[in-house]
């Protein structure tokens, strides 16, 4: 969320951001609403300056033994309308906080301005030299070597919910067990372990709502959101809370699934894994001070891109322009690994510097080292997704017989194999 002083004082850069990101919002009618509750609480203040005033009065009076019934009705009609306005204070307040959260934030001045990935800009390539360039499609190698079955997760639930089984299974775990142990021995993150249901004041603080209700699994009964990422219950550990600068920088690093109706995405990239509903990642959250936030996310992006470098993938590094970024995000990479298979880069993470949008929203502040509280800035990003990066390896890793040779990183998860093959 943005500091309505900052809208205020800043009109047209806020226009200009709002419109960089593909979204239409009535600023003036925020001011308008901003000029009448700052006039509503002058007057609220002077009355209620009033009332306290008269209350002494009415003390005095009262304990001097003089009539102080008129007095007491001059009172009682202060109140009155003190209560009226605190009424209409309460209205233009929850009208404001309304438009207020579906203000995007505003890009940083090193995004490129752009409507559409046309405008993304490709800052790093890794691996090319290496790069193949043909290859028989995922699917068809996983599901004839036994390893993944999309037919009968349909059945079971519907199309984008994939069955993995047996060293396909085994391969998924160890995926995820090697993010996790990478970013914990090398990056020294800490692991949690969260909740995959979140409540909808968890969704509003990092920006999922309302925006993307429609994309979201829904629990009707409780109000309870299947995550769409790991971002939003990490980020939200310390919603409502202060800490201590002592306690920053604070990284954390989780497994989840991830639930995503994919709403109008419908037959695009839909091939295997490339687009589904129900899908692991590896998520790394940073809580950090404002002035070390962009170093950070310099740091997070050679953190994710080290994952791919371990596992011996090509990949480049994206700088996504404003319209291609998320509604929360400031500035945004998006890390793409080379699928020789469906011949294509294949996003397998979006690392985002969000600065204070999410702490705004989700209340998280800090208190520095002179005791004064402040917004902190958070940072999130893909350490990586999983079904992305099993595409690549199935699609870079396969042999001219039909088997899959395993990463060397990933072999002390499966038991030293080096060659999946049909059994």
């Amino acid at each position: 969320m943005l500091d309505i002083k900052y809208i205020r004082e800043n009109p047209e850069i806020v226009k200009k951001a709002i419109t960089s990101k593909n979204t239409t919002i009535n600023i003036d009618e925020l001011l308008f609403l901003d000029s009448k509750k700052r006039e509503l609480q002058y007057q609220f203040d002077v009355k209620k300056a009033h009332q306290n005033k008269i209350s002494k009065e009415i003390g005095k009076l009262k304990g001097s033994g003089q009539d102080a019934a008129a007095i007491v009705n001059e009172m009682q009609t202060i109140a009155a309308e003190i209560k009226s306005i605190n009424t209409d204070l309460a209205e233009l307040t929850a009208k404001m906080e309304a438009l207020l959260i579906t203000i995007p934030n505003i890009p940083h001045s090193s995004v490129p301005i752009g409507f559409d990935e046309k405008g993304n800009a490709v800052i790093k390539e890794y691996g090319v030299e290496s790069k193949k360039t043909t290859a028989i499609e995922h699917q068809l190698i996983a599901e004839e070597l036994g390893m993944l079955n999309l037919a009968r997760g349909a059945k079971i639930t519907g199309s984008g919910f994939p069955i993995y089984r047996g060293k396909g299974a085994l391969l998924e775990r160890a995926l995820i067990s090697f993010m996790l142990d990478f970013h914990r021995e090398h990056h020294h993150y800490e692991e949690v372990a969260v909740p995959f249901v979140v409540n909808r004041k968890a969704m509003l603080g990092t920006g999922q709502l309302p925006k993307l209700e429609n994309d979201m699994y829904h629990i009707d009964e409780d109000d309870l959101f299947l995550i769409p990422t790991g971002e939003v219950p990490v980020t939200n550990i310390f919603a409502d809370e202060i800490l201590s600068y002592k306690d920053l920088p604070c990284k954390l690093v989780t497994y989840t699934p991830c639930f995503r109706r994919e709403a109008g995405s419908y037959g695009k990239d839909t091939k295997g894994l490339q687009r589904i509903h129900q899908f692991n990642k590896v998520e790394l959250v940073r809580f950090v001070v404002p002035e070390k936030s962009y170093d950070a996310l310099e740091e997070m992006v050679r953190e994710a891109e080290s994952i791919l470098e371990a596992l011996e993938l090509p990949y480049r590094r994206v700088l996504l322009c404003s319209g291609d970024m998320s509604f929360a995000s400031a500035k945004t990479y998006d890390l793409e690994v080379w699928a020789p298979g469906v011949r294509k880069y294949l996003e397998v993470s979006s690392l985002s510097n969000f600065e204070d949008f999410q702490a705004r929203r989700a209340s998280i502040r800090y208190r520095d080292e002179k005791g004064k509280v402040g917004y902190l800035h958070t940072l999130n990003g893909s350490g990586l997704a999983t079904p992305r990066t099993y595409i690549a390896i199935i699609e870079n890793y396969q042999n001219d017989d039909g088997s899959i040779t395993v990463p060397q990183v990933l072999r002390k998860y499966l038991n030293g194999l080096e060659v999946i093959r049909k059994e």
